[in-house]
C-alpha cells in the first residue's frame, strides 16, 4: 500500500567548488603548475593574464628590435673581433633578479650499471645460448647488485616466457662467471655470498684477510649480531687479531651495484618549496613560491561574444544560443577555478603565518631545542580553520628557510612535561637522545635503560619503552648492534 508523507532532513554536502578547493589545497606547487596547464588546455575561456608592465615591456622589445634591424648596417661582428682587449663586462652578466627562473643545462649521462655487466659478458668466450642465458640472469640483478630470485624461478620464466629450457647447473656456471665481473660481489644471492666473493678476490696470504674470510664463511651469524666474544672464543683470537679481521670486513661493499652508479645517472628528488621565508630588517616575511604559477583571467574574446549576444538576443539563431550556453558554462567553470586558486593561496598563507608565529623562536635560530610542541589543533584554533584543512596544508608542502628546506610536518610534534612543569617537544628529547648515543663509548654502547636514566637525570620523566620507541624512530639500532671494537 502506497503512502505519502512529509519528511524534513538536514544534509551536509560539498559543492563542486568546495571539492575543487580541497583538491587544490592538497597538491604542492609543482603539481599545481601542471593542474593549471591542464585547465588552460581544457577550458578555452581561461587564459594566462598579462599585466600592463609586461605589455609595455613587449612594446619596448619590438621597438628595440626595429632599431636593431635599422642599425645592422652600421655595426658588424668584425668591430668586436678587432678589439685587442675585450672588457670583462662583455664576457659575463649578473643581471638576474631573485624572481628569475633558473634553467639547468641538460648533460649527457654515462653507461648504466646493467649495460656495464652486459659489456663484460660480451668479452667472455661464450656460445649464443650461454650469452642469452647470461643476459637473462643480468636482467634479474637489481640495482644493488643482488640476484634475489631463486634459480628455479628463473628456469620456469625461461621455459614459459622465452621457450628456452635450462638446467640449474647451467645457470650456476653462468652465475659463477658473473661473480668475476666488476664491481666485485655483483650477482650474489645474499649478503654473506656478496661479502665472501669480495674477500676471496683479495690476497689470502694476508692473515687479517684470511681470518676475515673464515669469519664470513663459518661465523657470519655471530658477526651480524656482533657477538664478537663468541667468535673470539671459537677461533682463539686476540683482541688485535679480531679487530684487524673486522676492519677488513667493514671495508667491503654490501651494495656493489651502488658503487658503480654514475652520479649523473642517479635520480635525485628535486624539492620545490611552497613557501619562502626571508628575514628583512629583523622581521620574518613569508611568501608563496609562485614563480611558475601564471596569473589567470577570463578571455576577453569570449566575454565580448556574450556581450554581442546580449545586444542581439532577439535575432539569435538556435546554434548561436547553444554556442552561448556552452561559453557561459566554460566561463563559470573558469571563474570557479580562479576563485579556488585565490582561496588556496589565502589558506596557505594564513596557515603558514600561524605556524611561523607559533614557532617564532625556532625560525629565528633554526635550533630544534627552540621547537615548541605543536599539533594540528593548535594551528586550527589560531587560524579558525578546520583541523582537516590544516592537515591538507601540511601534507606534501615545504618551506625554504635560511637554514634549509623542511616539510611542514617537521614543525608538528607532541609534547611532554618535564619535572619542572615545562612543556617540551618530543623532537627536543630525540635530539638529546641522539647526542647521547653519538657521544657514547662505542666499545660499551649505552643500553635503553641507561639512556632512560640519563634523560631522567636531565629532568625528562620518560620510560624505557618510550626511549626504545624514539630510538627506533631515529633509525638507531639497539646497543648490541652499535658495538665497535
Amino acid at each position: 500500500m502506497l503512502k505519502q508523507k512529509l519528511q524534513q532532513k538536514l544534509l551536509q554536502k560539498l559543492s563542486p567548488q568546495q571539492i575543487q578547493v580541497i583538491k587544490l589545497l592538497e597538491i604542492p606547487t609543482m603539481q599545481l603548475e601542471q593542474r593549471i596547464k591542464k585547465e588552460l588546455e581544457e577550458n578555452p575561456t581561461l587564459e594566462e593574464g598579462v599585466n600592463m608592465e609586461e605589455d609595455t615591456t613587449v612594446q619596448d622589445q619590438e621597438l628595440d628590435q626595429e632599431n636593431a634591424n635599422h642599425e645592422e648596417d652600421e655595426f658588424t661582428l668584425e668591430d668586436y673581433l678587432n678589439d685587442e682587449e675585450i672588457p670583462s663586462y662583455r664576457l659575463s652578466a649578473n643581471n638576474y633578479s631573485r624572481d628569475d627562473k633558473r634553467v639547468e643545462i641538460p648533460f649527457s649521462t654515462g653507461i648504466s650499471f646493467h649495460d656495464n655487466l652486459k659489456n663484460q659478458l660480451g668479452l667472455r668466450d661464450l656460445d649464443e645460448r650461454q650469452r642469452n642465458l647470461g643476459l637473462y640472469l643480468i636482467g634479474n640483478i637489481d640495482e644493488d647488485g643482488y640476484l634475489r630470485r631463486k634459480l628455479s624461478a628463473i628456469i620456469d620464466d625461461l621455459a614459459f616466457s622465452v621457450g628456452v629450457e635450462a638446467t640449474e647447473e647451467e645457470l650456476e656456471h653462468l652465475l659463477s662467471i658473473i661473480h668475476d665481473f666488476e664491481p666485485s660481489g655483483v650477482g650474489a644471492r645474499d649478503l654473506q655470498e656478496c661479502l665472501l666473493i669480495q674477500i676471496e678476490n683479495k690476497n689470502q696470504s694476508v692473515p687479517a684477510i684470511a681470518l676475515a674470510r673464515t669469519i664470513i664463511k663459518y661465523h657470519f651469524l655471530e658477526f651480524t649480531r656482533k657477538h664478537y666474544d663468541k667468535i673470539q672464543a671459537k677461533l682463539n683470537l686476540t683482541d688485535e687479531e679480531l679487530k684487524e679481521a673486522i676492519d677488513e670486513i667493514l671495508k667491503l661493499n654490501p651494495k656493489p651495484g651502488g658503487s658503480f652508479a654514475d652520479p649523473h645517472n642517479r635520480m635525485s628528488q628535486h624539492i620545490t618549496p611552497d613557501f619562502i621565508l626571508d628575514i628583512e630588517d629583523g622581521e620574518m616575511v613569508v611568501s608563496l613560491n609562485a614563480k611558475n604559477v601564471p596569473d589567470l583571467r577570463i578571455s576577453r574574446e569570449y566575454s565580448n561574444m556574450l556581450e554581442s549576444y546580449a545586444a542581439n538576443k532577439s535575432t539569435a539563431s538556435k546554434q548561436e544560443k547553444e554556442a552561448v550556453a556552452f561559453v557561459k558554462q566554460k566561463i563559470d567553470s573558469a571563474k570557479w577555478f580562479i576563485d579556488a586558486i585565490k582561496q588556496r593561496q589565502n589558506t596557505l598563507t594564513v596557515t603558514m603565518q600561524a605556524i611561523i608565529e607559533y614557532q617564532r623562536e625556532y625560525f629565528k635560530t633554526g635550533d630544534e631545542v627552540n621547537l615548541k610542541p605543536m599539533i594540528l589543533k593548535d594551528i586550527a584554533e589560531k587560524t579558525g580553520l578546520d583541523i582537516s584543512t590544516i592537515s591538507r596544508v601540511a601534507n606534501s608542502k615545504y618551506i625554504q628557510t635560511n637554514f634549509g628546506i623542511f616539510p611542514l610536518k617537521h614543525f608538528f610534534s607532541e609534547g611532554m612535561q618535564t619535572d619542572s612543569g615545562e612543556e617540551v617537544s618530543t623532537k627536543e628529547i630525540k635530539k638529546i637522545l641522539k647526542d647521547c648515543i653519538d657521544a657514547e663509548e662505542k666499545r660499551k654502547p649505552l643500553t635503553d635503560e641507561k639512556l632512560m636514566d640519563i634523560l631522567q637525570e636531565k629532568g625528562y620523566p620518560i620510560a624505557r619503552r618510550t626511549v626504545a620507541k624514539y630510538r627506533e624512530q631515529l633509525g638507531i639500532p639497539v646497543a648490541r648492534l652499535r658495538k665497535e671494537l
